[in-house]
């Protein structure tokens, strides 16, 4: 039970897996959560739902030309402990997007980009304080890339300057992501915080989608049942910022902004199987000048320890 620690996923979208990350859509969000302690290997799947409102008017009230889309990705993910200070992780997604406007659906679904990740352990602390209570530190460095594994439809961008670009499956882009996790411990309550910094590069199409901060900050409990049983609520904030697309040289005016979200879930494991689910809902938000609208998000995994 011990070599099993919260398993939260999200989401954006890390990682949906890349292109207008801020807004959710399916190859956005790059929040994983708080990673798990394993000693070996993992292998999981992800189930992500992400959802929102383009084309707005001004005041971000709804007009006869606003489409919906939601995005959902099965993400099938796993990890590898090298010694006990080096960890590599992959994320392969599949994605199904959906685009309602006028009574018209628009579909796609294919595999999206690919992710390989590092991480370096800098802090792994553990020491008895209050009475003998145990105190546990850990803090993981690295950094990831992405893969243009996903297909990119440059005739799904109109226009250079009002039209997001925002319905693909990938960004046909290597793009590049620099990640801090900290995760804070006092016996079985502990706050966990993520920082990434997301670095986009242009495609063959001469598009690079804005490059994105995040900071996720959460808190959790787990409540242990007969040794082998574990059950975490757990609930914080995510933050969001994104600078805008280039298109052709040219500042996408429909692209980039901030958001603010709220975070509650639940982790349970038995021996070597967790199960989680996370839901995510827009606390403030100022995408793309107003003219796109994040809604909910939810992720669910499971996750086994090999």
């Amino acid at each position: 039970m011990k070599k099993i620690i919260l398993i939260i996923i999200i989401s954006c979208c890390s990682s949906a897996i890349y292109a207008c990350d801020i807004c959710g859509c399916g190859i956005g969000n790059n929040y994983i959560g708080i990673l798990p302690d394993f000693t070996k290997h993992i292998l999981g799947l992800r189930y992500r739902y992400n959802s929102l409102q383009t084309h707005l008017g001004e005041g971000g009230v709804p007009t006869y030309l606003t489409t919906m889309e939601r995005y959902k990705t099965l993400e099938l993910w796993s990890g590898w402990n090298i010694g006990k200070k080096f960890r590599v992780m992959a994320s392969v997604p599949y994605s199904y997007n959906e685009r309602s406007s006028q009574g018209i659906n628009r579909f796609k679904q294919g595999l999206g980009d690919v992710t390989l990740s590092g991480y370096y352990e800098l802090i792994n602390a553990r020491k008895p304080v209050f009475n003998s209570k145990l105190l546990v530190q850990s803090l993981w460095v690295g950094g990831s890339i992405k893969l243009p594994t996903g297909k990119y439809n440059p005739a799904d961008k109109s226009g250079t300057s009002q039209n997001n670009n925002l319905f693909q499956l990938g960004t046909a882009s290597i793009d590049y992501t620099i990640s801090a996790m900290y995760d804070l411990r006092l016996q079985d309550i502990g706050m966990n915080i993520t920082a990434n910094y997301k670095i986009n590069t242009a495609n063959k199409y001469h598009y690079t989608y804005g490059n994105k901060f995040s900071l996720n900050a959460q808190s959790y409990y787990k409540f242990r049942i007969r040794q082998h049983i574990m059950v975490a609520p757990n609930a914080g904030v995510q933050f969001e910022q994104s600078t805008k697309d280039i298109d052709d040289n040219i500042s996408v005016d429909v692209s980039g902004g901030n958001l603010l979200m709220g975070t509650l879930g639940i982790e349970t494991a038995y021996r070597k199987v967790a199960i989680g689910a996370n839901w995510q809902t827009p606390l403030s938000q100022n995408l793309a000048m107003g003219f796109v609208k994040a809604r909910d998000r939810l992720m669910l995994h499971v996750s086994f320890i090999l």
